[in-house]
C-alpha cells in the first residue's frame, strides 16, 4: 500500500553484465527515500535484478552475490560446444531458482517485464508471463557468451543488442515518475578501469581444467588457447558494449525517462560479479547524486 508521502515509481533497469549489480544499490536508495517501486522493466543483467527484486529476494540475491569469488564463476560456467555461445547458462539459472524460487511473473506483487531480442525478425520481445527464470535467460543471452534461449519456439538473445534501456514497457503504467538506469554511460577516466571480462590469468588453469573435463577430445586444450580465446571475446564484448551504449543514447533522447541514473561502461567487466559490493555502493552514490535534490 503507497502511502500518501510517497512516490511511485516505474523503474527501467539496463543491460551491462556484472555492472548491473548497481542496480542493487539504486533500489536500495529508492527504498530509503520515500519511493515505491511499482513497475519494473528490464533487460539483461536489469531483468535478472528487476526480476529477483518483484519476487522478494533481492536481500538473498545480494548476500549470495557479494559473497562470490573469481574461482565462483568459473565454477558456475557450464561450457557449450555450440557455434552459438560459450556458455550454456544452465547452471546460473539453476542456482538462482534454487535462491529465489521457481516464480510465475503473474504472481509477482510488482508489475514485471523482461526484454530480449528476436534477432531473426529484429524485434524486441516483452516477456511479462510465464516462468521468471525462462523471461531472464532469455533477456541475459548475451552473443557469443550465453547460448540463445528458444520462448515460445523463438531463439531469443539479450535484449540490449535492441533497447539496452527499455522504457516503452513502461508507457502504460500508472505511476509518479519513471526511473532509468543506463549501465552505458560515458567512460570515466576517474574509475579503477577493469576491461578484462574473462577470468584472470590465475584461473585459467581452472578454467583449463573445466574444460578438460567437460569432453574428453578437449583435454589437450592448454592455458594459452583459451586464453586467446578468452581475448577475442573480450575485443567483441568492448564492441557490444560500445554499441549498446550509442543505442541507449538514442533510446534516452527519444524517450527520455523523468530521471535517469548513468553508470560509467568502464565501472566493472562484464563478469567481474566478485565485485558486488563496489558496485552496489557505486549504484546507491549515483542514485543519491542524480535524485538526492529532487523533492517528494
Amino acid at each position: 500500500m503507497t502511502t500518501k508521502n510517497e512516490k511511485t515509481v516505474s523503474l527501467v533497469l539496463g543491460s551491462g553484465g556484472a555492472r548491473g549489480l548497481a542496480h542493487i544499490g539504486v533500489i536500495h536508495w529508492l527504498e530509503e527515500n520515500g519511493y515505491k517501486i511499482e513497475s519494473i522493466s528490464g533487460c539483461s543483467m536489469g531483468a535478472l535484478i528487476g526480476g529477483i527484486y518483484a519476487a522478494g529476494k533481492l536481500d538473498d540475491f545480494e548476500s549470495w552475490v557479494s559473497a562470490i569469488t573469481k574461482v565462483d564463476i568459473v565454477t558456475l560456467l557450464d561450457l557449450s560446444w555450440k557455434k552459438s555461445g560459450l556458455v550454456k547458462g544452465d547452471k546460473i539459472i539453476n542456482t538462482l531458482t534454487e535462491l529465489v524460487g521457481d516464480v510465475v511473473i503473474e504472481d509477482l506483487p510488482i508489475v514485471f517485464t523482461a526484454v530480449a531480442a528476436d534477432i531473426l525478425n529484429e524485434k524486441e520481445v516483452w516477456m511479462n508471463s510465464g516462468r521468471l527464470f525462462d523471461a531472464i535467460r532469455a533477456s541475459i543471452s548475451l552473443p557469443l557468451f550465453f547460448t540463445p534461449f528458444r520462448y515460445n519456439d523463438v531463439e531469443l538473445i539479450d535484449g540490449g543488442v535492441l533497447n539496452p534501456v527499455p522504457i516503452a514497457p513502461t508507457f502504460s503504467d500508472v505511476t509518479d515518475l519513471t526511473i532509468a538506469v543506463n549501465l552505458g554511460g560515458k567512460v570515466d577516466a576517474n574509475d579503477d578501469v577493469t576491461v578484462d571480462t574473462a577470468p584472470t590469468t590465475e584461473n585459467n588453469s581452472t578454467f583449463s581444467n573445466k574444460i578438460a573435463g567437460f569432453v574428453d577430445s578437449f583435454k589437450d586444450a592448454t592455458v594459452g588457447q583459451i586464453s586467446h580465446d578468452w581475448g577475442a571475446y573480450d575485443i567483441a564484448n568492448q564492441a557490444f558494449d560500445a554499441m549498446q551504449s550509442t543505442i541507449a543514447r538514442q533510446k534516452l533522447a527519444a524517450y527520455p525517462a523523468d530521471h535517469f541514473i548513468e553508470i560509467a561502461r568502464n565501472a566493472c567487466g562484464t563478469l567481474e560479479f566478485d565485485r558486488a559490493s563496489e558496485m552496489i555502493e557505486l549504484g546507491y552514490n549515483k542514485a543519491e547524486q542524480s535524485l538526492g535534490q529532487a523533492s517528494l
